[in-house]
């Protein structure tokens, strides 16, 4: 521990009580390391404020004394974006503590809820006013509202409802000079200049620390339908996905699983069934909602269109689930693939995204390239075709070492975002950047972009004590002394 750390951690305590700093090793370790635990980093402490008023302090303590902070959440990022530096020069600031959910306006649609509270306890508090967050992932019993915002986080229902980005009505956040912005007002209007609110979106937690949000509501699910659907190929799949867009719009998930995929979970997950009687090479699960009494019953829907289908040959082969407990189990498939796959062996994932149209050749093409390039490997993509979204895994060759993935990372995912580029596409559709694809980002962006995104953050962190090394590189010097 730094004498300035010391000096931070003193004061914090003796104005806002023992419980905002946590010191003990054992308590510190789990909040160290990543959720994929690739990257471990130190902190001397865990300053976990409850408070609007006491996260300001903290920062603006923190810049008197030249402390950097790491924002952290649920810790449930996917590529190192809430690790402290290995080097033990930043402090955790932990927002866990702010977790409450200060109103529901059923009636405006919205909830205000502090950055703290977790995905699964927002649901509950919507729904309880007869309401929906349209947004769910399978972090949801860990993953919170500020690290959902700093992440402009994705899931299953995008699209239809859009990333956090578009269900962000307002935020309160504490920017890097200690002042507060106070911006819940959920205007429809609003023309006063840059849109702070937006920029924090996707920051990830280097511009500032959200300490609420206020969030777009739907009304709740009265009734729902999940389909199962064999079929041959990616661009079948997506001439699905077209024609039940043209027919409706209460489509809110169309995921896109390869038979490996599916062959892996029905291998490594106990209890799962595969849904179809005969083998398929490619599978799609969609999933229908009705919100009123005057809607088509979502069953009635879907086996209208898969009637359809099946009839136009887009389809071999579809099965409704004929209860709750069967729809749920089969988005336990789609859920599971990951779980599955890393029981499989060693794998890099990627989450990719190219644009919709291209996405079908992209899921072959880009396959048959990786492991044309790296002999044994076996490449595939699962997950959102309906958003250009998918999770494209390089499985390695078999009997590879453990660390296989950690060994060849350098040189296997330049090549899979060389190919995403040059399709059109990003190197990272939802889980942000982080550590892990800083180096990427700066490599294959444009000078126009990296430009920007340092010069945004030097204007509003010039000491560089946001999350420093995550998102973008500044030079240590702009730290401060």
């Amino acid at each position: 521990m730094t004498p300035a750390q010391a000096q931070l951690i003193d004061a914090m305590t003796a104005r806002f009580g023992a419980k905002v700093a946590v010191t003990g090793a054992q308590a510190i370790a789990p909040w160290l390391e990543d959720w994929r635990g690739r990257y471990r980093g130190a902190a001397a402490a865990i300053l976990q404020p409850d408070s609007l008023e006491a996260v300001a302090e903290t920062v603006r303590l923190a810049v008197e004394l030249r402390v950097p902070l790491v924002p952290q959440g649920g810790n449930t990022s996917m590529v190192g974006g809430a690790t402290p530096p290995a080097d033990g020069t930043a402090l955790i600031l932990s927002l866990r503590r702010m977790n409450r959910v200060r109103r529901v306006d059923a009636a405006a649609n919205l909830v205000e809820a502090e950055a703290g509270v977790i995905l699964a306890d927002l649901h509950e508090a919507a729904l309880a006013e007869g309401r929906r967050f349209p947004l769910t992932l399978g972090a949801k019993g860990s993953a919170t509202v500020g690290g959902l915002v700093s992440t402009n986080a994705g899931g299953t229902q995008v699209l239809r409802f859009g990333t956090m980005r578009g269900l962000v009505l307002g935020l309160e956040a504490v920017l890097p000079d200690g002042s507060i912005h106070e911006g819940l007002a959920a205007l429809k209007k609003d023309n006063r200049g840059y849109d702070l609110d937006q920029l924090l979106v996707g920051a990830e937690g280097t511009l500032g620390v959200v300490t609420a949000a206020s969030l777009k509501l739907v009304p709740a699910v009265q009734a729902r339908a999940v389909a199962w659907v064999g079929l041959a190929s990616p661009h079948v799949a997506l001439d699905l996905l077209r024609m039940v867009e043209a027919a409706t719009d209460t489509i809110e998930s169309f995921e896109i699983v390869p038979a490996h995929s599916l062959n892996a979970v029905l291998t490594h997950i106990p209890g799962t069934r595969a849904p179809l009687a005969g083998a398929h090479p490619w599978h799609v699960l969609i999933e229908a909602v009705a919100t009123s009494d005057q809607q088509e019953a979502p069953a009635a829907l879907l086996e209208r269109l898969l009637g359809q289908a099946l009839a136009s040959n887009l389809a071999a082969d579809a099965v409704i689930a004929a209860s709750e407990a069967q729809a749920e189990a089969f988005w336990k498939l789609r859920d599971s693939i990951s779980e599955a796959e890393r029981a499989s062996g060693p794998a890099l994932q990627h989450d990719i995204s190219v644009p919709v149209a291209a996405m079908p050749d992209f899921m072959i093409d880009g396959a048959r390239a990786v492991e044309a390039r790296f002999a044994g490997t076996s490449a595939g993509a699962f997950g959102h075709l309906g958003d250009g979204n998918v999770h494209f895994h390089v499985r390695a060759p078999a009997g590879s070492p453990a660390d296989w993935a950690a060994r060849n990372a350098g040189i296997v995912s330049p090549f899979v975002h060389d190919l995403v580029v040059a399709a059109g596409g990003s190197i990272s559709a939802e889980h942000g950047i982080g550590q892990m694809k800083r180096d990427e980002l700066a490599r294959l962006s444009s000078p126009a972009r990296m430009h920007a995104l340092a010069a945004i953050k030097r204007a509003i962190d010039p000491l560089n004590l946001f999350n420093p090394g995550k998102l973008v590189s500044l030079a240590p010097e702009r730290r401060g002394q």
